[in-house]
């Protein structure tokens, strides 16, 4: 499937998601805005709304951005767009939930010096090639929101599913000498990690 299809796939989603958001908004009691502490310790642009549609759900949609150029020539850069319907066990915007989210975005990363693997996918790959290209995904997550005070809140939550992704391979983060053209991989781990501070109106 070509990058083009993809990006229209995921504007369709967009827009559905946005459609979904003003007509929740015609029935929600509460609407909260949020930053991941998380994604900010990275220094990537991130926001999330949530609104209430019934007693014990909401919907969540959050995303972010990394466009810099970091230091010793290494890449991280990305957008991410997360929906997510969330269940309350008690009232909404306080206590347990859980969560069931879809993901998607581009990324272009390399150069990150590390060892990690993890059920099948081998992360230490970043350490000495570049890569770059699309994802898809979803999973279930879990998550705790503790009430500070009558407008602010602080939430914590992780997440584990799946995503695919189709991907160019580069022998290195700043040339562009490409060794693999449209490489595809199945991941399965964390989707979602989250400490975020929230504004409940």
């Amino acid at each position: 499937m070509r990058v083009y299809q993809i990006r229209q796939r995921l504007l369709r989603t967009a827009m559905l998601a946005l459609g979904l958001l003003f007509f929740s908004t015609l029935h929600a009691q509460k609407v909260a805005v949020k930053t991941n502490l998380l994604y900010d310790a990275t220094a990537t642009i991130n926001a999330g709304i949530e609104f209430g549609l019934a007693p014990k759900w909401t919907l969540d949609i959050s995303g972010n951005y990394n466009g810099w150029n970091m230091s010793h020539d290494r890449k991280w850069k990305h957008w991410l767009v997360q929906p997510e319907a969330r269940y309350w066990f008690c009232d909404r915007f306080a206590g347990h939930f859980l969560g069931f989210h879809a993901l998607g975005g581009q990324y272009n990363v390399g150069n990150l010096n590390n060892g990690i693997k993890f059920l099948g996918t081998d992360f230490s790959q970043l350490s000495d090639h570049r890569y770059q290209g699309w994802f898809v995904g979803g999973g279930i997550a879990y998550g705790y929101d503790w009430v500070l005070s009558k407008h602010w809140n602080l939430e914590a939550e992780i997440g584990f599913g799946y995503a695919y992704t189709k991907y160019d391979k580069f022998n290195c983060a700043g040339c562009g000498k490409k060794t693999d053209t449209g490489k595809s991989h199945h991941y399965v781990g964390p989707t979602k990690a989250a400490i975020n501070l929230v504004y409940v109106f």
